[in-house]
């Protein structure tokens, strides 16, 4: 196995408003994909990669996602606990930088499954992370490799792996962020206290040149809505 971090923060606090109705009694972590919890469908896949423990951040339904996870025993989880408030994608982290550590950490979105191509796509990240030259390595796909993303949003990606963000309508990207990256939480320690995203990071370590990325081989489903969620499950079946 490819060394890599050990540490992960799965981010699952989401009001999960595009689910519904099946977020209606439950959080979107906890909506099925073919038998099996978003939450734990991630989670497995980054305790086959050497994650050793995961904190996971909870808001909705906060008390189902604790029970939920107390049942697992082939991890060490710890709950960064966002019932207060919600911190966003950027402030959930930084909030729970105690619990994470200084060691480089995997960051993932519970919406985000995979069927694998010829190298695992957890390999894949973990070969092409180089501390010395990237601060954010973000694993991608090519658009059109997957379903449940249709929006013009995503990376350019140039012959060393830096990536550029754009949202430009009128020119879709080539690569899609598909919601798991290598992260070092020190890029955070000058952000502010509570709420914030993390996009406005990209773009600062875009322009430095830290912001990487490198592409999966497999076939890569974002579950964001209910059609999503049928689709993918189709899909694993």
């Amino acid at each position: 196995m490819i060394a890599g971090p050990r540490t992960a923060m799965v981010l699952a606090a989401g009001l999960g408003k595009r689910m519904l109705p099946l977020t209606e009694h439950r959080p979107k972590a906890l909506v099925t994909v073919a038998g099996r919890a978003l939450i734990d469908h991630v989670l497995d896949r980054l305790r086959d990669a050497g994650v050793e423990r995961a904190v996971v951040n909870v808001h909705h339904f906060a008390d189902q996602m604790e029970a939920h996870l107390a049942e697992r025993r082939d991890l060490e989880i710890l709950i960064a606990d966002e019932r207060p408030a919600l911190l966003d994608s950027g402030g959930g982290i930084k909030t729970a930088a105690d619990q994470l550590g200084r060691d480089p950490i995997f960051v993932a979105n519970i919406d985000s499954l995979w069927l694998e191509g010829a190298t695992p796509a957890l390999d894949t990240l973990k070969g092409a992370w180089n501390p010395a030259t990237m601060d954010i390595l973000m694993l991608l796909v090519k658009r059109g490799q997957g379903i449940g993303f249709e929006g013009p949003q995503g990376f350019l990606r140039d012959p060393e792996g830096r990536l550029t963000h754009s949202t430009d309508p009128a020119s879709p990207t080539p690569y899609v962020n598909m919601g798991i990256a290598i992260f070092k939480p020190q890029v955070l320690d000058d952000e502010p206290d509570g709420a914030f995203s993390i996009v406005p990071v990209w773009h600062r370590l875009q322009a430095e040149g830290r912001l990487h990325g490198v592409p999966m081989d497999g076939f890569w489903m974002h579950v964001g809505d209910p059609a999503a969620r049928d689709a993918a499950e189709a899909r694993l079946a």
